[in-house]
């Protein structure tokens, strides 16, 4: 079977798969934009609400998308 290779993108100087892109997006956005726009207007509650969306949004992404990176360490000559 042919090695199938993947593609990377840049983002933030950070190199990413387009798919692990996508996924991370459609679960943090929901995330954070309904905390924004669904919690009642007293002044600072959809900032907090929608900033603790955000943060369960990285959580979530944290485990579900496992880093790709691997680290070879080499002693010096």
């Amino acid at each position: 079977m042919p090695h199938k290779e993947t593609s990377y993108l840049t983002v933030w100087d950070d190199t990413v798969t387009g798919k692990d892109l996508i996924i991370a997006l459609a679960i943090s956005t929901p995330l954070t934009l309904g905390g924004f726009i669904y919690t009642p207007w007293p002044a600072p509650m959809p900032l907090i609400v929608g900033l603790c969306g955000a943060l369960l949004g990285f959580a979530i992404n944290a485990i579900v998308l496992r880093p790709k990176r691997r680290l070879d360490i080499e002693k010096e000559a």
